[in-house]
């Protein structure tokens, strides 16, 4: 616990020394920094970061690693699939502690203490989705653990689309409300709605900018969210190298559920799927209008492409 506080206190006192960052930084960013760093003071030496500790030595601490996003990319499978390893320790719920200025303001001490008990071994995950396109996130992430490694899963961004608008229309649909058509919000004035949100979640070339300002591109690692779902293993082997973790996960941890349609997981003779909201059928949208989709995310898929070195297979 006391190398935890001497942490906190350096990274309060050391500059953040971000080279890719403006070197002119206007007063409302000035502030912004200013008040966050004083939250972090606050969080300290108020606090004192005391996480509880359990009766068999397992104990509450900050996350080492965060899934970031993206929304409807394969988040909660991402992390039912790491939880598969010993020595993770996921938090249940999306926490939302630095997208959401309430919890925010909370402190790290409110944070910690939404986290699972673990034991020293082990690395403690988070998972918020909606962290990928705040732009405030990154920075905090940043002034909380300048080390932190990062987990984004992104799949085709004109799928993605698709699900964040299937997601919605079923939740009005369990309350009985009406919902409009997709193509209502894809469409306006004849031409593809560009400020419709769903689409501006899939614009990932920008928002991945915004965080590599803070994090460098090997801190950050981006699993095919579209290989995933067709064939799973290869890609948390991945994640387990990334996290420099021991290979515990297998292939016989995944089988394929005819009836669901999707992979689901095994773990010491127990067999569990994903919630029958995931992998929902999507709408049928005009293959136009799906073309005019694809053709909108050309240029930034091609940006994104060369950002992060590496390409996916979308449209």
């Amino acid at each position: 616990m006391a190398s935890l506080l001497l942490g906190a206190l350096l990274l309060i006192v050391q500059p953040h020394i971000v080279p890719s960052r403006p070197a002119v930084i206007s007063k409302a960013e000035a502030t912004s920094q200013s008040v966050q760093k004083e939250l972090l003071k606050k969080t300290v030496f108020k606090n004192d970061l005391k996480g509880n500790i359990h009766f068999n030595g397992s104990f509450q601490q900050l996350p080492q690693t965060i899934i970031i996003g993206v929304r409807k990319g394969g988040t909660r499978a991402l992390l039912e699939m790491l939880s598969l390893h010993p020595d993770i320790a996921a938090a249940e719920s999306e926490v939302h502690f630095f997208d959401w200025e309430d919890h925010y303001g909370n402190g790290l001490q409110w944070y910690m203490n939404q986290m699972p008990f673990s034991y020293p071994h082990q690395i403690t995950v988070e998972k918020t989705p909606a962290y990928f396109t705040s732009l405030k996130v990154p920075e905090r992430v940043y002034n909380m653990n300048q080390s932190m490694r990062l987990l984004l899963i992104l799949r085709d961004p004109s799928e993605r689309v698709l699900s964040d608008y299937t997601q919605v229309f079923y939740n009005h649909v369990q309350k009985h409300k009406p919902y409009p058509s997709i193509e209502e919000f894809l469409i306006k004035d004849g031409e593809l709605n560009v400020d419709y949100k769903a689409i501006n979640r899939s614009l990932y070339y920008f928002h991945m900018q915004n965080w590599l300002k803070y994090f460098p591109l090997d801190r950050i690692h981006i699993v095919d969210g579209d290989k995933l779902i067709k064939d799973p293993f290869p890609e948390i082997e991945k994640v387990e190298r990334f996290l420099r973790l021991s290979p515990q996960i297998n292939a016989s941890n995944f089988y394929f559920n005819k009836t669901k349609g999707f992979y689901c997981l095994r773990d010491s003779g127990r067999e569990r799927c994903l919630h029958e909201s995931k992998g929902r059928a999507h709408p049928h949208v005009d293959s136009h209008l799906l073309d005019k989709l694809h053709e909108y995310f050309h240029e930034p898929n091609r940006k994104f492409f060369e950002l992060v070195g590496r390409t996916f297979d979308w449209h």
